[in-house]
């Protein structure tokens, strides 16, 4: 279950941050709406499944597979290019958040 709880603080994370995309400086009502309900929640669930998880793993998951996924959603969604460099970044965020899942006793 706490892990179900991360999985869903970062999809929260993702929409909020992909709707600051939207706001135009948060001009627009809902999307600015939509950042503040996705960091609340976002939040939230994090903190409940830190009751579970060592904050070193579920931020370094929390983070690292957020920022991948806004990353993407950069590209997909609003036309964003990302050089190699960028994406050897991305690779090694990942790597660094499987790295540290890696441990034992978690």
């Amino acid at each position: 279950m706490p892990y179900l709880l991360l999985a869903l603080a970062i999809a929260s994370e993702v929409c909020a941050t992909s709707c600051l995309k939207l706001t135009e400086g948060f001009s627009r009502l809902w999307p600015s709406l939509g950042v503040g309900v996705g960091y609340a929640l976002s939040f939230l669930l994090l903190g409940r499944a830190l009751k579970h998880i060592p904050v070193s793993i579920a931020y370094a998951v929390w983070s690292g597979a957020g920022t991948a996924a806004v990353a993407a959603i950069g590209v997909l969604a609003f036309g964003e290019v990302l050089g190699r460099a960028q994406w050897a970044g991305i690779a090694l965020i990942v790597v660094g958040v499987v790295v540290l899942n890696l441990r034992g006793g978690h």
